[in-house]
């Protein structure tokens, strides 16, 4: 204990006073409390720094509580047969990996979910525009719908959430449209009508599905990156503190001595790569918050030690070229 730094009497007596102010002035907490930020930057133990954001800027804490719309599912009810890449020896795995270094235009942009629990829909999706563009070296290079995933999948629940491997089996069996044929709408957590099999909801654009040709889980380290480096992008899920809505940059974990740092709920994402930052590996990541939050809409997050449940729920799909 000697080896720690110690937590000063006034740190102690500013993070236990939080909750209780904010409930004696009748004040809802916010998402991103300032006097949070302005404890963790001041500790100097943490290998991330936090900061406010657009993202975040008047969303309360329980409204944010809603943008986390992953269901962290039972294996042994929901998971699918693991894929291993043993094929690949372990060490041709590269130190650092950026897709969107290996594939450039092939990796798409950051997209925002806005009020709608859609992380699930989100990051299903533009893994699998991803795996599209790089199977084709290109030639089929398009966004593909969240929309689709949030209105038209019944086996999730929409704006309230999914479960990764019933998004797949979604995209697998059914496929999804383009975002032009039916774009985003669901940001103020109404999802649209479904619209009858064949049509676009956007007036004028071509309908095609676009399917996954399988799909599986990723149940080490080593597969993940593998199945990164050789067909693209990976969707993932993962436990979201309070602390994660303030990261700003670095390398995110979740602090022990955060104790006034409270369980959101479970989050979507789609990891691109991984690397090493100060001595600390980490998974290289986008997210569906808009450009204003984190590195650009990018974080990156401790890998190897399962951070958040990070490595526990992955999965991924090949691209149906026929």
């Amino acid at each position: 204990m000697n080896a720690l730094k110690p937590i000063t009497l006034a740190v102690l007596c500013a993070l236990l006073g939080v909750a209780s102010a904010a409930r004696d002035f009748g004040r809802a907490e916010m998402a991103v409390e300032p006097h949070h930020v302005n404890l963790h930057n001041a500790d100097g133990r943490s290998s991330w720094v936090a900061g406010e954001s657009e993202f975040f800027s008047g969303k309360t804490l329980e409204e944010s509580k809603n943008l986390m719309g992953t269901v962290l599912e039972d294996k042994f009810l929901y998971a699918q047969p693991v894929r291993t890449f043993d094929h690949i020896d372990d060490g041709d795995i590269p130190d650092t990996f950026d897709a969107r270094t290996q594939w450039p235009n092939f990796v798409h942009p950051i997209r925002n979910q806005e009020r709608c629990g859609s992380c699930w829909a989100f990051a299903a999706s533009e893994a699998l525009s991803d795996r599209f563009a790089i199977a084709s070296n290109g030639s089929v290079n398009v966004v593909l719908s969240p929309e689709d995933l949030v209105s038209c999948d019944s086996g999730d629940m929409g704006c309230n959430g999914g479960i990764l491997s019933q998004a797949w089996k979604y995209l697998s069996e059914t496929g999804i449209v383009s975002d032009k044929c039916f774009p985003y709408t669901a940001g103020q957590g109404q999802p649209a009508p479904c619209p009858p099999a064949g049509q676009c909801a956007a007036q004028g654009e071509t309908y095609k599905k676009y399917k996954a040709e399988d799909y599986y889980r990723l149940a080490t380290v080593q597969d993940i990156q593998k199945a990164i480096m050789t067909n693209g992008p990976v969707e993932a899920g993962f436990e979201v503190y309070k602390s994660f809505m303030a990261y700003k940059s670095g390398v995110y974990s979740r602090e022990w001595w955060q104790f006034w740092d409270e369980l959101m709920g479970g989050h979507a994402i789609k990891i691109i790569g991984w690397g090493v930052q100060d001595d600390v590996e980490y998974w290289l990541i986008a997210n569906s918050w808009g450009t204003t939050w984190g590195l650009d809409g990018f974080f990156k997050i401790k890998r190897g030690v399962n951070e958040c449940q990070i490595e526990s729920t992955v999965y991924a799909g090949h691209a149906d070229l026929s």
